[in-house]
């Protein structure tokens, strides 16, 4: 069934770039763009030092002061809150990368990183306000009741998987962590060097995602025109950034296009759960985190429906 759905993919990309190559030249230059002077300058960088600080296991250190606060807010150990915190500030898909490393460096259990995986893929502070809120949104709904509804629909969310799907009463971190086997050149001398690799790999393999959606994108655009609910749905489903973008020119309500924009911003889209496999261990399933990404997307509609007073 994969392989059959990569070869549709593949056959409607190649067919969509020889007929209309001029829309696919364009689609590819804005993906390019967007990874080449997005996300180098602002995700490289805290892939390296995450990398580092990961190696050398200088995260429990640092967070084990604040021990209790991550046990009761979320249930986690401090090296699981080190993969809340970038995935918190970096947004997507920072969150699940760094718990993935922390899984293969053998500082948080199996069972830690694929709850983790459910709730620390988020959108960072500085996409919410200066694109969601200001270029998709016209400031129409302020930044911070914005953000303060995002994260309590992850912390809902994160909840939910806590103690009725893995029915963790107490934390993840009081079970023993299996230490796994570095290779050598993982000694202190090759920090460095092996961070900078294995930013360059993750970064590469970004943009070559953001790159086929966004010429996929083009090719739904150029074959059914998303100028209402529906196509502006299948748009943001597929790709989050596209999909809020097309959100401006559409005659709604201001409430309708908030909870459009809050369930595409929370839910993430196709084109970030097919990043966060990629950079995903395969020895931990994704599953919790797609069901976890459409639970958080339905939360966070029912929360601005609160706040906002139509409920």
């Amino acid at each position: 069934m994969k392989k059959l759905f990569f070869t549709i993919f593949c056959i409607t990309q190649i067919g969509f770039i020889l007929v209309y190559p001029t829309e696919a030249l364009k689609a590819a230059r804005e993906g390019l763009n967007l990874w080449l002077n997005v996300m180098i300058p602002t995700l490289l960088p805290f892939l390296i030092c995450t990398g580092i600080l990961v190696q050398t296991g200088l995260i429990s250190r640092l967070l084990a002061p604040f021990k209790t606060l991550w046990k009761i807010v979320f249930g986690i150990s401090p090296a699981g809150a080190y993969a809340v915190l970038v995935g918190m500030l970096c947004g997507y898909p920072m969150g699940a990368k760094t718990t993935s490393d922390l899984y293969e460096n053998g500082q948080i259990t199996k069972k830690e990183a694929e709850y983790l995986l459910t709730f620390v893929n988020q959108p960072s502070p500085v996409f919410v306000r200066t694109y969601l809120c200001q270029i998709c949104l016209n400031d129409r709904v302020p930044f911070l009741k914005m953000m303060l509804i995002l994260l309590a629909s992850e912390w809902m969310t994160a909840q939910f998987f806590r103690f009725i799907i893995f029915r963790k009463k107490n934390y993840f971190g009081e079970e023993t962590v299996m230490k796994k086997e570095t290779p050598a050149t993982s000694s202190s001398e090759a920090f460095l060097d092996v961070s900078i690799m294995n930013g360059f790999e993750t970064i590469t393999r970004l943009g070559g995602y953001i790159l086929m959606f966004a010429i996929l994108s083009a090719c739904i655009s150029r074959w059914y025109i998303p100028h209402n609910v529906p196509g502006y749905l299948l748009t943001g489903i597929l790709e989050l950034t596209t999909g809020l973008y097309r959100l401006q020119p559409l005659i709604l309500p201001d409430i309708t296009k908030s909870i459009l924009a809050v369930f595409l911003t929370a839910f993430g889209g196709v084109c970030i759960a097919a990043q966060t496999r990629s950079l995903v261990t395969k020895e931990l399933s994704v599953r919790s985190y797609i069901v976890a990404k459409l639970l958080n997307g339905v939360i966070a509609v029912i929360l601005i429906l609160l706040v906002t007073k139509i409920v």
